[in-house]
């Protein structure tokens, strides 16, 4: 899962990017409106934190020009305690939740979660397919009971495909949610992956689909 933080404050920028790689996403930043409004233009994100106190372009007009041009990727704002106005705004610019400073970095990661699973259609932390079973709280991932000891890599391929159950995921849908803009990307790992995650797994659940790329077939009881 790939995440864009647009925040000037470069500290607090560098502590959510920490936090969120620490919990296993892929992280780019922005410092300023401007840049985080070509990045979100250009480059497919599972999810955006967008400060509203941007400098260059404030963060409303940012999220209106996204909403405008089409992106419906779920967006998190972070507003100032005492701008309940910038709340108002930001709702109606098309955010879909939002954060007040100061905050806990916990409840932005844990409204991120939220966010993503929403807009997969999973209401549940817990991710369930067959015997494996996806806690995206813990960013674990079980096969009958069992841990699975997956690299950081293994996990979000995993992670990415059963947020998508039932669609087939191409090679480079899959790199570009794996990796971020500066990474030198090369879909033929995506294969190496894949093969890892049958070994580790030992049950047949990465369908590939010749030509076109991998799904992981949902079961009619799947949350």
């Amino acid at each position: 899962m790939r995440i864009l933080v647009v925040e000037d404050d470069v500290n607090l920028n560098r502590q959510l990017a920490d936090t969120l790689k620490e919990a296993g996403y892929v992280v780019d930043q922005a410092f300023d409106g401007e840049e985080g409004h070509f990045l979100g233009d250009t480059e497919p994100y599972d999810a955006i934190i967008l400060d509203i106190g941007l400098p260059e372009m404030d963060g409303v007009t940012v999220l209106e020009k996204w909403r405008s041009a089409g992106r419906g990727v779920p967006v998190l704002i972070l507003t100032a305690r005492d701008r309940w106005s910038d709340k108002v705004a930001g709702i109606d610019a098309g955010a879909d939740d939002y954060v007040t400073k100061p905050f806990h970095v916990e409840e932005v990661l844990a409204r991120i979660r939220a966010l993503i699973r929403r807009a997969a259609g999973h209401s549940s932390s817990e991710i369930i397919c067959g015997p494996v079973r996806l806690d995206t709280k813990s960013s674990k991932a079980t096969v009958n009971g069992t841990t699975l000891k997956l690299t950081s890599h293994e996990y979000r391929l995993l992670a990415y495909l059963m947020h998508h159950m039932g669609e087939v995921v191409s090679r480079t849908e899959l790199v570009e949610h794996m990796y971020d803009q500066d990474f030198d990307r090369d879909s033929n790992t995506i294969e190496v992956f894949v093969g890892r995650l049958r070994k580790k797994m030992g049950v047949d659940l990465i369908e590939t689909v010749r030509g076109l790329g991998y799904r992981i077939q949902a079961p009619k009881h799947a949350n």
